[in-house]
């Protein structure tokens, strides 16, 4: 979304960290207001800029330093988060990689999935699909909401077969 803001609100994020400056704002709200109401920007771009600029959104620390700590005490968990990793660039260049303070979001046109370590033991998979059925495997989102639609739970790197990486190129084909 950051490198849209040009193509999308006519500025980058310096030049909007520039005039949220000079108007002085400092309540997330008001920012929000401010960029919605007298700058015409979506919720989505509006709130981007809010964080960014108050620097209080986890994506300002550095990728690696927030995947690091997702995984500090899950050790057993780095080698499927890796490889699920691995398997979304190769799925195309178009392909960004979004690390958050409990989660990585891989995104095309929109968010297609999401890797969340949720347990000492176990990674969750969100994808998004426009419409699939729920089966054993591609679970309801649980506690994705509607960031995803579906979740697969994976505790163990065996799991990480042809089958499932099918599920996940489908979710990034769906959001191109």
């Amino acid at each position: 979304m950051e490198q849209n803001l040009p193509e999308k609100t006519g500025k980058s994020l310096d030049e909007w960290k520039k005039v949220l400056a000079a108007k002085q704002l400092s309540k997330h709200a008001d920012i929000m207001a401010y960029l919605k109401g007298e700058c015409g920007i979506s919720h989505g771009y509006a709130n981007l800029i809010t964080l960014k600029y108050r620097a209080a959104d986890a994506g300002s620390a550095q990728p690696d330093d927030l995947v690091n700590a997702q995984y500090q005490g899950k050790d057993n968990l780095k080698a499927i988060y890796h490889i699920l990793h691995q398997w979304m660039l190769e799925l195309g260049s178009d392909v960004g990689v979004a690390p958050k303070k409990s989660a990585v979001s891989f995104r095309r046109k929109r968010q297609f999935a999401l890797v969340q370590p949720s347990t000492k033991t176990r990674i969750d998979l969100g994808l998004k699909f426009n419409d699939r059925a729920h089966s054993s495997r591609l679970d309801t989102s649980g506690p994705f909401g509607t960031m995803c639609t579906h979740r697969v739970q994976l505790t163990d790197v065996q799991q990480l077969d042809e089958e499932l990486r099918g599920f996940i190129r489908d979710a990034y084909a769906e959001a191109g």
